[in-house]
């Protein structure tokens, strides 16, 4: 591999960001290229860079895709200028959770998501909670007003199709509040905490004042997290991960050994 292409490699994976490596694997008609060749294509830029590969924009776009599905793939090019084989080998960025609400089950759920390799990031309006010594595992620790933060988060690409929503604030109007700013977002995953009791609630809430279709509802786990019966912030921080597992892998909701 070339050296500047390793560097820019290794810088990407240190800043946690998705990139993918482009390898030439057959050249049929590849003019000015070898088999072997290599780029590096950063979704950042929107183009190759690093490496004797060069790469056109449409086949530059149909790299980009790949990465965003976020699995490795041959990729085969036929155009009236070439023919080859390419090999995308995809870096993904960890998947994003980010935990509205800084309370006791927020620690125990920043901790776990970290051993899971997600990239975690934690808001509170509240300073004493929101800080990196509660949190020191967290990559960010945000101690912010909760509505305008989720705006400016979407706004520079934050939250995405890969970006685990957890709504543990310490009140419920501030609950509901997230919950209307997020709902019509391409989420990973969006769970809210509380009884069934008060899900009902919000739910009539939702729909009498804010005028929010039902159908949307169904996007969100609430309660939140598998049933196991944990009680304890460290049990329900486990259940909630592992629903945000669950469905980040589409995975059946039951024991291993009940499994035929």
């Amino acid at each position: 591999m070339d050296l500047s292409l390793l560097k820019e490699l290794n810088r990407a994976l240190r800043e946690r960001q998705s990139v993918a490596v482009v390898t030439l694997t057959r050249g049929v008609s590849a003019p000015g290229m070898s088999v072997g060749d290599q780029c590096l294509v950063d979704p950042a830029v929107g183009s190759a860079l690093m490496g004797p590969l060069r790469l056109s924009g449409a086949m530059v776009g149909q790299v980009l895709e790949i990465i965003a599905g976020r699995e490795s793939k041959p990729l085969h090019i036929r155009t009236k200028e070439l023919e080859c084989d390419l090999f995308v080998e995809v870096h993904a960025a960890p998947p994003h959770l980010l935990i509205v609400g800084a309370g006791h089950i927020a620690v125990p759920l920043a901790s776990m998501a970290h051993l899971c390799e997600f990239q975690v990031t934690v808001l509170d309006d509240r300073p004493q909670y929101a800080s990196q010594t509660r949190f020191p595992t967290a990559d960010q620790v945000r101690a912010a007003p909760l509505v305008t933060t989720l705006q400016s988060m979407r706004n520079v690409g934050q939250l995405d199709r890969h970006t685990s929503v957890v709504l543990v604030t310490r009140g419920h109007q501030h609950d509901v509040d997230c919950l209307t700013e997020l709902i019509g977002d391409d989420l990973a995953y969006i769970g809210m905490i509380g009884s069934k009791r008060r899900i009902r609630a919000v739910w009539e809430l939702l729909e009498s004042e804010y005028n929010l279709d039902r159908s949307l509802f169904g996007k969100v786990h609430a309660p939140i997290g598998l049933d196991i019966g944990g009680r304890t912030p460290a049990e329900i921080a486990v259940a909630i991960l592992a629903e945000i597992i669950m469905v980040q892998y589409r995975g059946p909701q039951a024991a291993m050994s009940m499994r035929g």
